[in-house]
């Protein structure tokens, strides 16, 4: 590899490495590399390299949220981007600035809403949905289903409607009877 591939390597590792400190949540594989796609950082196979790698030199923890892989960073990874930040070129680094606000609230929509479900027989599956706001609940559901696919298909469409659902509910909850 020669000078100038270290140096993109070494300057993508810190790119992640600050987005992640911005965005000062524990964020998703999904959720960080959608940012970097979105953003033209740098592509999927190298991203992914560069997780797998900071994970491995402890510069980031890797977790298990709701079954999916999680990053947040550590105070080792902290340390070495206050050390080497300034090797981020000041237009990415001004591109991410700019945007960590609307990246942060996208990401924290998407924790606000959950759905999971546990199989408690062959035939019964409890679904829990949930709509979150700050610091309380807006709506919970608890269902019984008889079927897993029934409970996964409940689960995606409320990840994808759950405004409108809510929102429906609310307005029937409130409907005057004749």
């Amino acid at each position: 590899m020669s000078f100038s591939g270290n140096k993109e390597l070494a300057e993508n590792k810190l790119i992640l490495l600050y987005i992640i400190d911005k965005i000062n949540l524990t964020v998703t594989n999904l959720q960080i590399t959608k940012v970097i796609l979105e953003n033209k950082f740098m592509n999927y196979f190298t991203l992914q390299q560069l997780l797998n790698e900071l994970c491995e030199s402890n510069f980031l923890n890797i977790l298990d949220s709701n079954e999916k892989e999680a990053f947040n960073i550590t105070d080792s990874g902290k340390q070495t981007l206050s050390f080497f930040q300034n090797l981020i070129p000041l237009g990415i680094k001004s591109r991410i600035d700019d945007s960590i606000l609307e990246i942060k609230r996208n990401i924290k929509t998407e924790l606000l809403i959950t759905a999971d479900f546990v199989a408690e027989s062959e035939t019964e599956y409890f679904v829990n949905l949930k709509m979150n706001e700050e610091h309380f609940n807006l709506i919970e559901l608890k269902l019984a289903v008889g079927t897993k696919n029934d409970a996964r298909l409940i689960c995606n469409n409320w990840k994808d409607n759950t405004q409108d659902i809510y929102s429906e509910i609310i307005n029937i909850l409130l409907k005057k009877r004749d």
